[in-house]
């Protein structure tokens, strides 16, 4: 494949997951009962991607999702329901997608990545203890702003949520399955694209295993995007030997991954709010105190 067929897939990609994504909240905020357009639902979705990647434990997001959909006139305990409905269904499509690759290409996976990971873990110990020093640094930064006064203005009485609990219909929850598995087979599948431009490509199983990981970390690791301990497996040999040209896949799966989202989510707010409200809203979160 041919770099410039590759991107072109890789973008093809991109727009399936945003696409996909804009569908399943959209449904699962009707089925609530109410009515939330398909261009709200991607514009809401674009302030959550932006807010995951740029804030430490990707604290930002979903109070940045609930804000689109206030914008949409979707009350406060109808849009916490809609997300919390949306997380609870995504989860089991990720972890039976988990528990496959692990069965059917873990071992190979590790067999080719293990001595790797292992050699430069042992070569890089002053950088992994920087990440593990910087990552507990944006833990402690993030807990200090969990309890922002956004959060606190979007809190309602539990009794009004369980109202839509009970509402909720099932087929939005089913039709959310499916497109809660073209969110992960697209992601996943952007660096094995990538990496089919190379001229001796590692195997697909493994190299997917490993595109897995780098990206499903990100929900746990405390820096934005997992910024650092990402970089750090990549270039170790998460994905493979990925030969002389890893450094330019890492930043090509970066900007797929997260470059375009961070851009759609900046500049749909700054069209939405104003550039001088996003500027507030990053100095907020760039101010310790």
């Amino acid at each position: 494949m041919t770099p410039g067929q590759a991107h072109l897939v890789c973008l093809g990609l991109v727009a399936a997951d945003l696409l996909a994504r804009a569908w399943r909240i959209q449904w699962i905020v009707r089925g609530l009962g109410h009515r939330i357009s398909l261009w709200d639902s991607f514009v809401l979705n674009a302030f959550g991607d932006a807010a995951c990647a740029l804030t430490p434990l990707r604290i930002g997001g979903e109070p940045a999702r609930l804000a689109g959909m206030l914008r949409s006139r979707v009350p406060a305990p109808a849009a916490f329901v809609a997300i919390s409905l949306e997380v609870l269904a995504a989860w089991p499509v990720i972890i039976v997608a988990a528990g496959w690759l692990a069965w059917r290409y873990a071992p190979e996976w590790w067999e080719t990545a293990g001595p790797r990971l292992s050699a430069a873990a042992a070569t890089a110990w002053p950088w992994v203890l920087v990440v593990v020093v910087l990552s507990l640094l944006a833990w402690r930064s993030a807990k200090l702003k969990v309890a922002s006064p956004a959060a606190r203005q979007l809190r309602r009485p539990v009794r009004r949520a369980m109202v839509y609990w009970r509402r909720m219909p099932r087929w939005p929850l089913l039709a959310s399955l499916p497109l809660s598995l073209i969110n992960l087979s697209t992601r996943v599948a952007i660096l094995p694209v990538l990496a089919l431009t190379l001229p001796d490509p590692p195997p697909i199983g493994p190299l997917a295993v490993g595109s897995f990981a780098l990206l499903y970390s990100q929900l746990v690791l405390p820096t934005p995007s997992g910024a650092g301990a990402v970089e750090l497996g990549f270039l170790g040999g998460a994905a493979g030997d990925l030969g002389a040209g890893e450094g330019w896949l890492l930043l090509a799966w970066r900007v797929y991954t997260n470059g375009i989202g961070v851009l759609l989510g900046v500049v749909l707010a700054a069209r939405v709010y104003g550039w001088p409200a996003v500027r507030q809203l990053a100095g907020r979160w760039s101010d310790p105190h």
